[in-house]
């Protein structure tokens, strides 16, 4: 097995993370500037409590907390938010279903084996696999989630429990997505239903993502840096491993600290775009652990595969030009297969009108 030292790639179905490896092949080592911190420090993230949304909350603080979420979204493009409306027990519920879903025997899991990324349900690790100049140590099933009645026919039946509980979540999580882009679009000034009807019939892309525990976790990464395509991210973990640079003035990267029940909420492309760059999405990255296998579920909202996301014209003067083209989410998949994230390219640069 030492062999394998000096492997190029691993495939799927025998990646270095799924395999269980006592040591880290080369091909996981990211460069030595980019390597996490040993003792990474924590970041000073805003936490909104989302209750003052509710019906019947006074005015004021709806006012308030509409302005939290503004000043959240143009700081650091990142935020966590608690009295969110999802019981703990369907928190609980999704994660052990994808902690499950992780433990079947391989077989299993490689049913929906696919490079492919534009179909909508796949399993592989690392980011693109055969592909990737330096492979990362994560394994993950991606599926389509709206509406619940198209997709969730394609979704693993083993284990037993899987469909129903993460089908509870997907959709305690579709209305808090809708909350929340209501209240970042009435932040700018837009209206709370500006674009209400396009996110209830738009795309929600869960990721469910398994970092298994790392002999060396200081020299390989998760992820590698990068933000979100879509309009809002909503995320679930079961333990600190995500790090933002977000709010930073000295550029170093930071570990989003726990909160029992919280969810983080990612600003994604698509919002830095309506925008016009007034909140720009976040970058993120995922560092492991040597001792804990680490799960999260990424919930990713957008608007239909084909409908265009475009500034808003209310945005735009003659002191704030367009500064961005408009894309779709199938744009973002085309992207995704020809370019390699890793190397730093990003989508959202493909986007910005150069001035």
């Amino acid at each position: 097995m030492e062999g394998d030292q000096g492997s190029s790639s691993f495939p799927i179905g025998s990646s270095a993370p799924e395999r269980g490896l006592s040591y880290v092949p080369k091909c996981y080592a990211v460069q030595s500037p980019d390597r996490p911190s040993t003792s990474p420090e924590t970041a000073n993230v805003p936490v909104i409590d989302l209750g003052r949304l509710r019906q019947g909350t006074p005015s004021h603080k709806r006012i308030e907390v509409i302005k939290e979420i503004g000043d959240a979204c143009r700081q650091m493009g990142f935020f966590q938010v608690v009295n969110h409306g999802i019981c703990q027990s369907t928190l609980d519920g999704a994660i052990s279903a994808a902690s499950d879903f992780f433990k079947l025997p391989g077989q299993e899991k490689t049913k929906f084996m696919s490079n492919d990324v534009h179909k909508p349900i796949r399993y592989g690790t690392s980011l693109k696999d055969g592909d990737d100049k330096v492979q990362f140590w994560r394994i993950f099933l991606k599926h389509y989630a709206n509406p619940l009645s198209k997709w969730i026919h394609l979704w693993p039946t083993s284990p037993p429990h899987f469909r129903e509980n993460m089908g509870s979540y997907c959709t305690e999580v579709m209305k808090l997505a809708g909350l929340l882009m209501g209240a970042i679009t009435e932040s700018l000034g837009l209206g709370p239903t500006y674009l209400s009807n396009k996110m209830e019939e738009g795309t929600q892309v869960i990721a469910l993502n398994c970092y298994p525990p790392c002999p060396n976790p200081e020299i390989a990464l998760g992820l590698p840096p990068h933000s979100d395509y879509s309009c809002l991210t909503i995320m679930l973990q079961s333990f600190p491993g995500l790090e933002i640079v977000a709010g930073s003035e000295d550029g170093k990267w930071r570990l989003v600290p726990r909160l029992h029940g919280a969810l983080q909420v990612h600003v994604g492309d698509h919002i830095e775009v309506l925008s016009n760059g007034l909140y720009k999405s976040v970058i993120h990255r995922a560092r492991l652990n040597s001792e804990r296998t680490r799960i999260s579920i990424a919930s990713l909202h957008s608007l239909g595969m084909d409908e265009k996301m475009a500034t808003a014209e209310e945005l735009v003067d003659d002191e704030h030009p367009k500064g961005y083209k408009e894309s779709s989410f199938r744009d973002f998949l085309d992207f995704l297969s020809k370019n390699d994230i890793a190397e730093g390219k990003t989508f959202i640069n493909t986007l910005k009108i150069q001035k």
